[in-house]
C-alpha cells in the first residue's frame, strides 16, 4: 500500500520514505483524479446535448455590472492573507505538516505579519487590475455555452459531496469522532458515498434550476461521470488502505475465482487506517506505516472499481439509446445502489437492527434508492408529453411518432 506518494516513489524508484512527496497523500491523488475524469466525461455529455440543441446558450451578466474593483480586491486579498498566513508555517514545521496535512490548514496557527503583506499586495493588485480595465461597450450581451459551466458545476459537486460524504461517514463513526472530533472531520478517508450523493444532488438540482437547464436531462449527463468518477476514487481507497475494506477473510480461493489471490483475500500492507490497523508489524519494514492486517479481508474497493467501471460502460453505451429524459439517471440509481448493496455485505460497517435485518446503514439506503430507482424509472415516461407541432415522417410519408 502506498499512504502517500513517498512509498510509491520508494518502491518504484527507491527514493526514502516520508520524504517532502508525503505531503502528497495516495489518496487525496485519486480524488482529484476521480474529480478529474467525472469532469472530462461530463464535459462530452453537455457538449453532445448542447450540439442536439436541448442545452442552450446562457445570457450572462456583464463582469463590469457583477465584479467591482473592491469586491474582487477584497476576495482577493483574503486569499492572499489565508496563504501567507499558513506557508511560512508549513515551511517552518514541515515535518508535522507531512505527517497530517489537514491539521495544519485548518489550525489556527500561521504567521499574522507575512498574511497581512501578502492579503494587502494581492488585494491593492487586483483592485486596481479591475479598477483599469477598459468598459465593455454598451449594449454588449454575452453568452456562455453550455459546456462552459462543467468547471462550476465540479466545485458545487466537489464541495458539496465531500462534505455530505464525510458528515455520513461521521454518523456511522461516531465512536471514533468523539475520540477525535477534529482529525475525523477533517481526514480525506473513511467517505461514504451516499452521503455525498445525496448533498451533491441537491446542490445541483438547485444549480440546474438556477441557470434554467432541465434537471433531467442534466442528471441524465451526470450518470456516466457518478460512475468513472467513483470507481477511480474507490482506487484511492485501495491503494492507500484507508479502512473502506471488507470483513476477514479465512476461506480458501474457490477453484471458480481466477483472479490473482490478492482480489481474494489481501492483508493491505502499510495500510493508513490508523483506527483500523490490527495484527503484526512488518518484519524489516522501513517508514510509519509498518503494519498489516491480520487476517486477510476481502478487498471491497477492488469490487467497487470493477463493478463501476463495468456499469460506466454499460451507461455510456445506452446514454443515446434511452429517449426518456431521466431515465438512464434512473437506471444509475438501479444499478448502483443494487451493486452497493451487496459490496456491503462484506464491508466492515456497524450493522443495525433494520427491521430484524442486520444491515449497514449503506443497505438501508442502498435498498431504498433500489426501490425509489424503479418508481421513477417507469414514472418519467408518464410525464413526457410528445411535441407533435413539427411532425417526423416516415418512409410512407405518413406521421411518425416519436419514441419515448
Amino acid at each position: 500500500m502506498y499512504p502517500d506518494l513517498s512509498y510509491f516513489f520508494h518502491d518504484v524508484l527507491g527514493t526514502p520514505v516520508d520524504n517532502w512527496t508525503s505531503i502528497f497523500k495516495t489518496f487525496g491523488v485519486f480524488l482529484a483524479l476521480s474529480f478529474l475524469s467525472g469532469y472530462h466525461f461530463l464535459k462530452l455529455e453537455l457538449k453532445r446535448k448542447e450540439e442536439e440543441g436541448i442545452f442552450k446558450k446562457i445570457k450572462i451578466k456583464n463582469p463590469d455590472e457583477s465584479n467591482s474593483a473592491l469586491k474582487e480586491g477584497i476576495i482577493n486579498g483574503l486569499f492572499g492573507f489565508v496563504f501567507g498566513f499558513k506557508l511560512p508555517y508549513i515551511y517552518n514545521n514541515f515535518d508535522a505538516f507531512k505527517a497530517d496535512p489537514a491539521s495544519m490548514v485548518f489550525s489556527s496557527e500561521g504567521n499574522g505579519f507575512t498574511g497581512i503583506v501578502l492579503g494587502i499586495i494581492l488585494g491593492m493588485y487586483f483592485y486596481f487590475n479591475v479598477k483599469n480595465r477598459p468598459p465593455l461597450p454598451k449594449g454588449t450581451i454575452l453568452y456562455e455555452r453550455p459546456h462552459e459551466k462543467t468547471g462550476t458545476i465540479l466545485i458545487i459537486a466537489a464541495v458539496a459531496g465531500i462534505l455530505g460524504s464525510r458528515l455520513l461517514s461521521i454518523m456511522e463513526n461516531l465512536d471514533s469522532f468523539f475520540q477525535d472530533p477534529l482529525g475525523q472531520l477533517f481526514s480525506g478517508s473513511g467517505l461514504t458515498i451516499y452521503g455525498g450523493l445525496i448533498l451533491a444532488g441537491l446542490c445541483i438540482v438547485w444549480y440546474t434550476k438556477k441557470i434554467g437547464y432541465s434537471v433531467a436531462h442534466m442528471a441524465d449527463s451526470t450518470a456516466p461521470s457518478l460512475l468513472v468518477g467513483y470507481g477511480v476514487g474507490r482506487m484511492g481507497c485501495h491503494f492507500s488502505g484507508d479502512g473502506d475494506w471488507g470483513i476477514a477473510n479465512t476461506m480458501d480461493k474457490p477453484d471458480w475465482f481466477i483472479f490473482p489471490d490478492w482480489a481474494w483475500a489481501y492483508d493491505y500492507p502499510r495500510n493508513v487506517a490508523d483506527f483500523y490497523q490490527q495484527g503484526e508489524r512488518m518484519a524489516d519494514c522501513v517508514g510509519k506505516f509498518c503494519t498489516h492486517l491480520v487476517p486477510p479481508v476481502f478487498p471491497t474497493p477492488i469490487y467497487e472499481v470493477v463493478s463501476s467501471l463495468i456499469l460506466f460502460l454499460i451507461l455510456w453505451s445506452l446514454r443515446k439509446k434511452i429517449k426518456t429524459p431521466g431515465r438512464l439517471f434512473f437506471l444509475y440509481i438501479i444499478l448502483s445502489a443494487f451493486s452497493r448493496f451487496f459490496v456491503e455485505t462484506i464491508r466492515v460497517n456497524p450493522r443495525y437492527d433494520l427491521f430484524g435485518l442486520d444491515w449497514s446503514m449503506s443497505q438501508g439506503i442502498s435498498a431504498a434508492l433500489v426501490a425509489a430507482g424503479l418508481i421513477g424509472f417507469f414514472a418519467v415516461a408518464r410525464n413526457v408529453k410528445p411535441d407533435y407541432t413539427i411532425p417526423v415522417l416516415d418512409e410512407n410519408g405518413n406521421p411518425k411518432i416519436p419514441e419515448v
